[in-house]
C-alpha cells in the first residue's frame, strides 16, 4: 500500500508574524518546525505501513528551508520525500495550494491513501486536505479519530463529530485528515536520522508538475487578505467589596453596572 503524507512547515505558535503588505505570514528569521497535527499524519501512516506493509511518501510545500520538514518525517519512519517549491508557488492561498500538492500527489505516483493533519496552526483553516480530495476526486473523511480495519480497499474509520464519533467506511483511494487522538507521534531514532540525512529529496517545480500557471500562487489563488486588523483587549470593570459595603450595596452597585451597559 503507498501512503501519502502532505506535512507542513509553520513558524513556532508562538513566533507567528503578519506581513500587513502582502497578507502572508513571516517566515524570514523565525524557527519553524513540522505542523504538530501533521505529525499524527506521519504516525499512522508509518503504523500502517509497519501493520500491512508498503510504502510511505511525505510531501511538502514551501520554501527551500521546508527541506528540514521532509527529511525529519523521513526519520521518523517515512521512506521517501519530496519538496515542492518554486518562486512561482509565492502567495499560493489554500485553493491554490491544494491544486499544487494534487499534482505532487499525482507525479509520486499510484497511491492508496493520502494523510493529512486537520489543520495548520499558521492558517487553521482545515481547507487543503478537502481540496486534495477534490481535485483528485477521491473520497474524503475529515477529523479521524481512530482507523478500525482496512479490509481490501475498504478503509472503515471513526470521526469526531460534535456530538461524539461516527464511523465510516471508505473506498480506497481516499484522504483522511486526522486529530491528535489518532496515534501519539514517535521520536525519530538514530538509524532514522542516518537515512534522513542520506535520503534524496528532490525538489519539485511547475514544469516538474505539469502545473497550470493560472491556477497557482497569486495567480491562482481566488482569495486576497486584504486588511488585517490587529485584536485589541481592554478590560475595564469596577471592584465592588461586598464584605465592606453589605450584600444589599454590593447587589444594587452590580445591577447599576448591568445597566449602563445595556445588559439589564
Amino acid at each position: 500500500m503507498h501512503t501519502v503524507v502532505c506535512v507542513k512547515q509553520v513558524p513556532e505558535t508562538s513566533n507567528v508574524q503578519m506581513d500587513e503588505k502582502t497578507g502572508t505570514v513571516r517566515r524570514e528569521g523565525i524557527e519553524s518546525i513540522i505542523n504538530p497535527l501533521d505529525l499524527y499524519a506521519i504516525e499512522m501512516a508509518v503504523r500502517l505501513k509497519e501493520q500491512h506493509g508498503g510504502h510511505v511518501t511525505v510531501l511538502s510545500m514551501g520554501p527551500r528551508a521546508a527541506e528540514k520538514a521532509v527529511r525529519e518525517a523521513i526519520a521518523m519512519g517515512c521512506d521517501a520525500g519530496a519538496l515542492i517549491s518554486d518562486h512561482a508557488f509565492a502567495g499560493s492561498d489554500t485553493h491554490a495550494t491544494s491544486y499544487v500538492l494534487s499534482r505532487a500527489i499525482a507525479k509520486a505516483g499510484p497511491f492508496e491513501l493520502i494523510l493529512t493533519g486537520v489543520r495548520t496552526t499558521d492558517g487553521e483553516t482545515g481547507q487543503v486536505g478537502p481540496g486534495i480530495a477534490a481535485f483528485l476526486d477521491i473520497a474524503l473523511c475529515t477529523y479521524v479519530s481512530r482507523i478500525l480495519s482496512l479490509e481490501g480497499n475498504w478503509l472503515a474509520v471513526e470521526r469526531l463529530v460534535e456530538s461524539g464519533y461516527e464511523a465510516l467506511q471508505l473506498p480506497m483511494p481516499c484522504l483522511l485528515s486526522v486529530t491528535n487522538e489518532i496515534a501519539f507521534p514517535r521520536l525519530p531514532t538514530l538509524r532514522g536520522k542516518q537515512a534522513a540525512r542520506k535520503a534524496p529529496v528532490p525538489v519539485w517545480g511547475p514544469e516538474d508538475l505539469r502545473a497550470d500557471r493560472d491556477l497557482i500562487g497569486l495567480a491562482g489563488s481566488p482569495t486576497r487578505v486584504v486588511r488585517i486588523d490587529k485584536a485589541v483587549t481592554a478590560r475595564t470593570g469596577r471592584i465592588v467589596d461586598a464584605r465592606r459595603l453589605g450584600a444589599p450595596a454590593a447587589v444594587a452597585e452590580l445591577a447599576s453596572f448591568l445597566a449602563e451597559n445595556g445588559l439589564l
